[in-house]
């Protein structure tokens, strides 16, 4: 009888075996746009590029090239964070945030309150500042958590971070759709957040001081003006050694992304006007797929009103009847340009119609 070969872990790059705890770790999908200068959510799905206190940074997608090592291992894409205003002063901050939701983690298989079990977090990352940079892990439920680890970087070199975290018995995490785990990279932060001897590393501790984040930074990665910080092949996964990075398909990506943004151009939702003086359509708005919790709406361009034999060019400026699974109305302005009700035609069938993206479309966030 033939022998059947088993392939242990961290020999090969692999599709689909479910490891990865992270959403978009290769970087493809940017359903808001390829770039933003937003503090928060703005370019790639599932990362919040977070900064304050001085400067501004934009950040966004980029391609990979072939000489790029990352590249020579399937992967295509990667993020990058770029000073666009400078600043030095001591409030600034600068953090890339990937927020897990808590029955993911809770139901991942590491057992985050024993010292025995293990959790890897390993990645791609480039600087044009060559330095010492910070890797923090973070627990939200009950008392927060923190464990952070130092790495360094040569100047504009991709490098391979790896860094393994034990459980420990104070960690909660709830089974729930809440912000439970957060994988945070700092380029950068000021003296007012660093230095106090709180801020230890390779160990899990509870921050109670504004300086407790992180030890001082040696370098000055904010105050000039086009300092880039890239990261791709972001992985999380139960264990203590970090295997080659899971490779998903476009679709299994976007599906999972779609938990916790959508966002929709070029489609129509046919819709009733309850009563001709009403300003409000009632529509069958299915999401894609269920969301994480019940989203925000935003209207972005042009968002039209409309009925093939009636003139009327009304503009909602809210969504509402919001749920996990869809909507079922929009509202108008009572008047204006493009506001009023819709004439003598009540309990008629309307369009809602979004434009052509990127520029019209309508964005619903459950984002943690």
């Amino acid at each position: 009888m033939a022998l059947i070969k088993v392939k242990t872990r961290g020999t090969e790059n692999v599709v689909g075996a479910g490891k990865n705890l992270i959403i978009n770790g290769a970087m493809t999908l940017a359903q808001r746009g390829t770039s933003s200068t937003a503090d928060g959510y703005g370019s790639l799905d599932r990362w919040k590029m977070t900064y304050g206190g001085g400067g501004t940074l934009t950040h966004s997608q980029q391609s990979l090239s072939s000489s790029d090592t990352p590249y020579t291992l399937g992967l295509r894409n990667y993020m990058r964070s770029t000073v666009t205003t400078a600043s030095s002063a001591a409030g600034l901050y600068a953090q890339l945030e990937h927020r897990i939701e808590a029955s993911t983690m809770a139901q991942s298989g590491w057992n985050y309150t024993s010292s025995s079990s293990e959790l890897t977090l390993s990645f791609w990352a480039k600087s044009s500042l060559a330095g010492t940079y910070y890797i923090q892990l973070r627990t939200i439920d009950t008392t927060e958590y923190y464990y952070s680890k130092s790495f360094t970087l040569a100047a504009n070199t991709w490098k391979k971070i790896t860094c393994t975290v034990a459980g420990n018995s104070n960690l909660v995490i709830n089974n729930d759709t809440g912000h439970g785990f957060t994988v945070l990279v700092a380029p950068d932060y000021g003296t007012t957040y660093t230095g106090h001897s709180q801020a230890v590393t390779g160990a899990w501790y509870n921050r109670t001081l504004n300086a407790g984040y992180f030890p001082n930074y040696a370098q000055d990665w904010f105050g000039t003006a086009g300092n880039t910080f890239e990261i791709t092949g972001v992985q999380l996964e139960v264990g203590g050694n970090a295997s080659d990075f899971e490779h998903r398909s476009f679709d299994t990506e976007m599906e999972k992304c779609e938990r916790y943004f959508q966002t929709y151009s070029n489609t129509l939702w046919q819709g009733t006007n309850e009563h001709a003086a009403n300003y409000s359509l009632y529509l069958d708005g299915y999401f894609r797929k269920r969301m994480r919790a019940t989203p925000t709406a935003t209207l972005i361009g042009t968002v039209a009103i409309g009925r093939p034999q009636v003139a009327v060019s009304q503009r909602p400026n809210s969504i509402s009847g919001l749920s996990e699974e869809g909507f079922f109305k929009c509202n108008w302005p009572s008047s204006g340009t493009y506001g009023g009700s819709l004439g003598t035609h009540g309990d008629a069938y309307y369009r809602m119609v979004v434009g052509a993206y990127p520029t019209n479309r309508i964005d619903f966030s459950a984002e943690l």
